[in-house]
């Protein structure tokens, strides 16, 4: 069990990585948020293809690691949406 959080933590690092490479431009997400978000979407990411049935395939499970990306981008565009919103000064 330990094992497979510090291989989901280590993974996410990555994926978190990778989806903020995947966007264009520049992000006002931190890298430790985008850490965060990477290994939160490899978590989520993991539940959902386990509902699908597609969490464990033979060999590289590219189906999951996808959607892990995915979620990943997703979450650093919506945190990229929210930290823009707050830093635009407010109209009256």
């Amino acid at each position: 069990m330990l094992t497979t959080v510090a291989w989901a933590v280590i993974g996410g690092a990555v994926i978190g990585v990778l989806a903020r490479l995947l966007i264009p431009g520049r992000q006002p997400v931190s890298w430790w948020a985008s850490i965060v978000v990477g290994v939160a979407a490899a978590f989520v990411g993991t539940g959902i293809a386990e509902v699908f049935g597609f969490r464990d395939t033979p060999g590289i499970d590219w189906k999951k690691h996808v959607l892990q990306l995915g979620l990943a981008v997703l979450g650093i565009l919506v945190l990229t949406g929210i930290n823009r919103r707050h830093a635009s000064p407010t109209r009256r």
